[in-house]
């Protein structure tokens, strides 16, 4: 993020766009931080179970939850969230929600996800700039596994890799839980600025035979599909085939991977039983698995979001989002329309506010539908 007004502006354009298409207003968002801003750090908290029955109420885990996050952190990081990876009752173990259980003491064991703290909050100020409150924060990375990624592949070691526009996200996780996260600053874009170049075209005559004729395994690629591209600078034309733009795309795109097994290779990641998952919406063009799977040397898949109207590889983290966040939410006992992060008060971690505000009704809130289109969308 380098320009504060044209990041604000460009969030008020995607909210407009997305208030025409589901005829909603929307007012609460939930924010994606992206890998190359986090670091992970394992913590612990511990209580004693707050109740006169000894039944694990919503608060005893809020309370657990909170005492997780109290930890030493260097004066430019800013704890962003908390990834629970299992809850322990009276010493047993393995425990996904604890609430309705009986016990004296309440255990969490997890992950804390830190940011920097100027770049956390230039990126909510801008949200709060374009007239938004934040429901929810969430890792992308989280939120593109809830998805895309079984449990099973949580726990036999699987790295998922999201190619987007801008950047490839690279995420393993292994023994159920996220174990590392990382980004490259190539995507998608950069193809298209290949083809540009190639073709000797604009970025969006490049784009469209992307989009409409792009192949990303040259040995798949068809030689007799042939189309024509506009000459930059001139009215001229220039005719091309499906083999010479595959050429340059798979170039790209090899280059893509391979950047993913350098980086699985920096943090130590040798083997990974569970193979690579691969999603965005550069996956979608054809032969993309054809080449990943040649490259990566192991069994790929694409996955993309189950639902109807969003079943597009480009759709996974927008999805994941609201799923992730919904998820997180049922656990906590709370719902998005109760609460909301204010970041413009504190710079100390915000954590949300507990106590319970009177109820509002459907008309007067907005958040209620979403809230309710939300739960049918996940059942």
């Amino acid at each position: 993020m380098i320009d504060i007004d044209k990041t604000v502006e460009s969030i008020k354009k995607a909210i407009r766009k997305a208030e025409r298409m589901v005829g909603v207003e929307i007012s609460q968002v939930i924010v994606g931080i992206v890998s190359n801003q986090i670091t992970l750090e394992n913590c612990h908290g511990v209580v004693a179970i707050n109740s006169d029955t000894s039944d694990i109420s919503d608060q005893d885990v809020w309370n657990v939850l909170d005492a997780a996050q109290v930890a030493p952190l260097q004066p430019e990081r800013e704890i962003i969230s908390l990834i629970p990876h299992q809850f322990v009752v009276d010493g047993f173990s393995g425990i996904t929600d604890p609430r309705g259980m009986s016990g004296i003491k309440l255990e969490v064991e997890g992950s804390l996800v830190t940011g920097s703290k100027t770049i956390l909050h230039n990126t909510l100020r801008c949200v709060e700039r374009a007239g938004l409150d934040i429901a929810e924060i969430v890792l992308q990375p989280l939120a593109e596994a809830s998805v895309t990624m079984t449990e099973d592949d949580k726990e036999f070691g699987t790295a998922l890799i999201n190619v987007g526009a801008g950047t490839t996200t690279v995420s393993v996780f292994d023994q159920g839980k996220l174990l590392a996260t990382c980004s490259i600053p190539v995507g998608g874009e950069n193809i298209t600025k290949d083809l540009s170049l190639g073709l000797n075209t604009s970025t969006a005559n490049a784009e469209k035979v992307k989009l409409e004729h792009g192949y990303a395994f040259y040995e798949d690629a068809s030689q007799d599909e042939v189309f024509s591209v506009d000459v930059i600078g001139s009215d001229k034309q220039q005719h091309f085939n499906q083999l010479e733009i595959a050429d340059i795309i798979e170039a790209r795109l090899e280059e893509i991977f391979v950047l993913a097994q350098d980086e699985l290779k920096r943090i130590g990641i040798k083997n990974l039983p569970g193979g690579f998952i691969l999603t965005g919406g550069t996956m979608a063009m054809p032969g993309a698995i054809d080449l990943a799977a040649q490259v990566l040397g192991e069994h790929v898949r694409l996955a993309m979001p189950d639902y109807i109207g969003v079943r597009d590889p480009a759709y996974t983290t927008a999805v994941g989002l609201i799923q992730y966040a919904y998820n997180l939410q049922e656990l906590e006992g709370s719902s998005f329309e109760d609460e909301s992060y204010d970041y413009e008060e504190e710079v100390q971690p915000v954590k949300k506010a507990k106590p319970s505000k009177p109820k509002k009704s459907d008309e007067e809130k907005v958040t209620t539908k979403m809230k309710n289109f939300f739960g049918a969308f996940f059942e």
